[in-house]
């Protein structure tokens, strides 16, 4: 096999392996456009390995990286594995047209050391005056050996700490249970109108959940054994992916995803 069909194979290894992960977490390709905001015909390039019609080298390994890192794979070794398909951006004319340093001649030099020179000069002669005025108005004008107005004493809160030694969490203690038994503590409510979705993940899952308006209030891949909560206004419209590994409830309410799911993915409407 030549060194060019081997390359050919393993960038198609890559996209094989974006596509199956793709694939197993239920998502299509027009879940990861509105994830990643790539077009669908760079997602089904990458997919099918076609990396040289991407752009230039960088932004190419930039979206295998960012699309490997939305499927949890290893995104560094796929991009490792793709980059002899990528050319690496020519910095040749760049090169040459960097800026070349412009050359100092023996006059130029000598007018800089005398500039130096006078600077350095006038520089020691200011300090000069400043010290002697200072000292002039020191002399002139003695600091004053009155006493500062004295300030009235704030007494303490009946549980403030005296003084930051004192500070330990043996009387810190009584001041957070005073306060804690100060402030009422108040049940979680909904908002007038609205519902409650509680959303638990045994795998990993990407989620998308719309209000009434069309408002976005979740789009993003959810971990294995997290959970989300979410408030809003009826009808919600939700796409759930890998739809099997999703635990769904709606204002208390256990929701079966079975009858809503195809392919792994659910698609329903709650009013």
């Amino acid at each position: 096999m030549t060194d060019s069909a081997a390359v050919s194979d393993a960038t198609a290894d890559v996209g094989d392996e974006l596509a199956r992960a793709r694939t197993a977490l239920g998502l299509s390709i027009a879940d990861i456009e509105r994830q990643l905001k790539f077009a669908a015909r760079q997602i089904e390039a990458m997919e099918q390995g076609r990396f040289e019609v991407l752009p230039s080298g960088t932004f190419a390994r930039g979206m295998v990286r960012s699309y490997a890192r939305l499927l949890k794979l290893d995104a560094e070794q796929l991009v490792a594995r793709m980059a002899a398909r990528v050319a690496a951006p020519d910095n040749t004319e760049a090169v040459v047209n960097r800026p070349r340093p412009i050359p100092i001649t023996d006059n130029q030099r000598r007018v800089n050391l005398i500039y130096a020179a006078l600077s350095v000069a006038v520089l020691g002669l200011s300090g000069a005056v400043v010290f002697e005025w200072q000292g002039a108005h020191f002399n002139a004008t003695p600091p004053s050996l009155a006493p500062a107005a004295q300030q009235p004493q704030v007494p303490l809160a009946p549980h403030s700490v005296a003084d930051a030694s004192e500070v330990t969490p043996q009387n810190l203690a009584p001041l957070a249970a005073s306060d804690a038994a100060a402030a009422p503590s108040r049940p979680a409510s909904l908002a007038q109108g609205a519902r409650r979705i509680v959303i638990k993940f045994e795998r990993v899952s990407w989620v998308e959940v719309r209000d009434r308006d069309g408002k976005i209030l979740l789009s993003q891949l959810n971990a294995a054994g997290s959970e989300q909560a979410l408030e809003g206004r009826a009808p919600f419209s939700l796409i759930i992916g890998n739809a099997q590994g999703v635990r769904l409830s709606y204002a208390d309410r256990q929701i079966d995803l079975a009858p809503h799911s195809k392919g792994g993915v659910a698609r329903l409407t709650l009013e």
